[in-house]
């Protein structure tokens, strides 16, 4: 065996692992700025607005500096405005499937439109009855979305020129557009716009992953010894980072620790659950050589501190999900503190 080799003796779990579904998202929040700020408004209002650059290039959606002098760009040009806006696809592909995330929920193209006075293409759903429908060159018109509110969506899609499908429109009736329109108008410009993000995987826990999860459900707190020292991780591993060798027996330790260090967390964000200011901390269970992060409750935020005694709030036994969201936080257990100069050893 060379030392670039590695080999590694994998045995087989003795109960299966876990997985689980996760859906991590947040809303991504931006301002738009003078120029993507008139593009989101003119949607809003039903219109199509680009901009003009030094050569003469009108960019739909528009650009915010010159592609050529870098110079900002000030010149503003309306291409079409209500049901008249068309234009021609530039390239297309075909979805068979629409999921969740696409705008569609039946089959549908994705297609580069260039509008009527626009020298520069814009991705768009193109709703049609089949990609056989569809052509490069085709002429497509707009169809607005009912409610619109200053983003990319206020257009549902484009529709080939004499598409009759009724049934499918996505418009206001004509009757409501006028007075939908005149509030838009009197509405003020968007200066910002909020995307949702959203990723959608599932997670499969390596054995000694599962063993843990398994363990916290039971209100206990797992951890494994390395195969060759002393030391226990938690949660457990199952092979060492530091050596890659497979790791030793399980260990249950406590659910009370001691801090190692902690910040503050002051600033307010979508989502947050707890009401800052608020504590999150490495924590050192007693019995492992490995901190947890896990939130820090039960006293004022100024009072925490390194080498702070505290111990595991467990949710209700029928209500503990598999994972650290078992423990709800820890709070201060009244013990006297830990010499800090012990506790900087596990920083």
């Amino acid at each position: 065996m060379t030392s670039r080799e590695i080999v590694v003796d994998i045995t087989a779990p003795d109960e299966p692992v876990l997985s689980a579904s996760l859906t991590p998202s947040f809303d991504y929040t931006r301002s738009t700025g003078p120029v993507l700020g008139a593009f989101f408004t003119g949607l809003r209002d039903r219109r199509i607005v680009g901009n003009r650059d030094s050569r003469g290039t009108v960019h739909v959606p528009p650009v915010e500096f010159d592609p050529l002098t870098r110079e900002p760009l000030t010149e503003t040009v309306e291409v079409g405005s209500g049901d008249g806006v068309g234009g021609v696809v530039v390239a297309w592909t075909w979805v068979p499937s629409p999921t969740d995330v696409n705008p569609l929920d039946t089959p549908f193209a994705w297609a580069l439109v260039r509008f009527d006075g626009a020298d520069t293409a814009m991705l768009l759903p193109l709703a049609a009855d089949g990609p056989e429908a569809v052509s490069t060159g085709m002429r497509v018109r707009v169809r607005w979305s009912a409610e619109r509110r200053g983003d990319v969506h206020d257009i549902a899609c484009v529709v080939p020129e004499g598409y009759d499908d009724d049934t499918a429109a996505t418009d206001a009736p004509p009757t409501d557009r006028e007075p939908a329109a005149a509030e838009s108008a009197a509405a003020e410009p968007v200066t910002g716009v909020v995307t949702p993000i959203g990723l959608a995987v599932t997670h499969t826990a390596a054995p000694a992953e599962s063993e843990f999860l398994r363990a916290i459900v039971q209100g206990r707190m797992l951890g494994r010894r390395r195969s060759n020292g002393p030391e226990v991780y938690v949660p457990p591993r199952d092979y060492c980072p530091s050596d890659g060798v497979a790791m030793g027996e399980y260990v249950e330790v406590a659910d009370v620790g001691t801090v190692t260090t902690f910040g503050i967390v002051n600033v307010p964000f979508a989502g947050q659950e707890i009401k800052p200011p608020y504590v999150t901390a490495y924590i050192l269970l007693d019995g492992s050589d490995v901190p947890v992060q896990h939130l820090v409750l039960g006293c004022e935020a100024s009072e925490v501190r390194i080498g702070m005694r505290v111990r595991a709030v467990w949710a209700p036994e029928s209500e503990r999900p598999a994972s650290m969201k078992a423990i709800t936080h820890f709070e201060p257990s009244g013990e006297p503190d830990s010499d800090p100069a012990t506790v900087a050893t596990h920083l």
